[in-house]
Parts: C-alpha cells; structure tokens; sequence
C-alpha cells in the first residue's frame, strides 16, 4: 500500500509517494515510467484525478531506494497544498453532543450542518505551524476524519458517495470558541470568526487511498495534548455517515476533485471543561491506518 505526502526538499515542495517511511518523488518516478504529462505535485493529480489516480499505481515498480528521500532529509507538510474547498461537518458525533449539553440527542432530531476553513490560509502540516488566533482565550481542538474527494459530486445518493473518495487523512479543526459566540446578535454564532482562522486546519501528515481503509465508519480517533489523551472515539459514533455527509454536501454544492470534507469530531474537547490551549502547546491527532498528526501551538501572527 502507497500514500500520497508532500514534503519540502531543498527548499522546494514535492509530491511524493510515501513508502515503508521514505519518500519518492512523483516527478522522478514519472520520468522513469515515462509518465510525462503526470503532475508533481499531489494537488496537480486531482486536475484530472481519473488519468492521473490510474498512473499511480506503475510508479511503484520504480520505488527503488536510491530513488527516496529519508524523512530526515525532508519537512512533511500538508499533503494538499492546497485543497479546492474544505467544508466541515458541525457536531457530528452523539458523545460530543452529549458533553456540549445535549446528551440523549436522536438523529431524526438533528440536522447535518457546515461550516468552511479558507483552503490557502488554513491548511497547515505537521511541527510548529499552528499559530492561535488573535485575542482569543478559548483556543480548543477537534480531531477528525478527513475525506478527499476524487470524483466530482453533485446530487450524488448515499449509496454511491463513498465512491468519489480517492483518499482519507487526519484533519484538526482548531476553533476560537470565544470568537465563535455573539450573543448578542439575533444570530448567536460567528462561524467565520471562530472557526476560519489562519493555521487551523493542519491535515496529513500523509493520503491514504480510500481502498485501502475498509470501513470509514469504523476507525478509531486518538487525541492528545502535551501527552494527556483527551479524545478516544470511533468513527461508528457519528450521527452522519461519511456518505450521508457527502451526499447532503453534494445537493448543496458542487464538490470537486481536490476538496476536502472533515467529518465531525468525538467528544473530549476542551470546551466544556474551559480547558484551552496555550502557546507552546503540543498537540498530536491519531487515525487508525492513517497516522498520526502532531502540530506545536504558536504564538498569534
């Protein structure tokens, strides 16, 4: 099995395959396979993702090692630099409900909600790329499950959303809870103020091909901050499946090859215990058969 990663080598940004821990970089394997027209980076594969997804798997007989890079010779960052769309999935798991004050909550009573992170200033990798936003006091973390779309999705069935993921991968939904709320408007939440923040939407550390992960909607989420773990949940708890996300997305939007879609997160953030990050502040998000993402809280910018 292969994964898709991107890495800074020499100062410039590689897309890669990533195998057994070393890197290969999509350009030389495409020359030697002959591949000219195959894109160097991981986003340039969604260009056209039905060509390009097919080429993937002949590289693979030309991962010899003097063709790799080790990871001590590269930085990993985000592997979409940079996602088209990165719509996000609003209180999607029943425990974490639960712990915001709605324990009990029935499915037939909830409506799916987004919300969207801007992809270019947003999207960061792993190590010391978070950066808190300004003036907040309630920095929190979200684990979750991030799909990438491959094939382009409108009005799409349940039954057939999941077939237009081509990949999954770890996603952080960092918020400013304090600049989410507004009470004292009519409308009482800020979702752009709270949620759009530069920096805080770290993904990767790498792609996993959606073939690979047998089901979505059984996959332990692990999260930790300076070593404590504060979320420990399944993917089996969402209130929305990973398809009935898409498939809702998809009557309202377009989504295409490249966008990404978080899935909601387990209960264990730090809200209902006031419990916030702080500078210095290091956080690490594992998926089971993705890997972990570790990113360090920055001061603001």
């Amino acid at each position: 099995m292969f994964a898709l990663a991107t890495v800074e080598y020499q100062g410039q940004a590689l897309g890669c395959l990533e195998l057994d821990g070393r890197y290969f970089p999509l350009s030389a394997l495409a020359q030697r396979a002959g591949l000219a027209d195959l894109p160097s980076s991981v986003i340039g594969l969604f260009d056209d993702w039905a060509t390009h997804g097919a080429q993937l798997p002949a590289l693979l007989p030309h991962c010899e090692p003097a063709m790799s890079l080790a990871a001590d010779q590269v930085r990993v960052l985000a592997p979409l630099l940079y996602p088209g769309k990165i719509l996000c999935a609003g209180a999607n798991y029943f425990d974490h409900l639960a712990e915001m004050g709605m324990p009990g909550a029935k499915k037939e009573e909830q409506r799916l909600f987004f919300f969207m992170k801007p992809p270019r200033n947003a999207v960061v990798g792993p190590g010391d790329t978070v950066h808190m936003p300004l003036g907040t006091k309630a920095f929190d973390w979200e684990i979750e499950l991030a799909a990438v779309i491959g094939k382009t999705a409108r009005n799409v069935s349940v039954a057939d959303a999941l077939s237009h993921v081509a990949f999954y991968t770890v996603a952080i939904d960092f918020s400013a809870r304090d600049h989410n709320r507004a009470p004292e408007t009519f409308y009482k939440l800020d979702w752009v103020a709270g949620k759009a923040n530069d920096t805080c939407c770290p993904l990767g550390p790498r792609l996993i091909p959606a073939s690979a992960v047998a089901d979505p909607q059984n996959i332990g989420l692990k999260l930790w901050v300076n070593g404590e773990l504060k979320q420990d949940g399944r993917s089996s708890d969402m209130i929305f499946s990973v398809a009935e996300q898409i498939a809702t997305a998809s009557r309202i939007m377009t989504l295409d090859p490249g966008d990404v879609l978080l899935t909601g997160t387990p209960a264990g953030v730090g809200s209902p215990k006031q419990t916030f990050l702080s500078v210095g502040d290091r956080v690490d998000a594992e998926i089971e058969g993705i890997g972990r993402l570790s990113v360090t809280v920055q001061a603001p910018r």
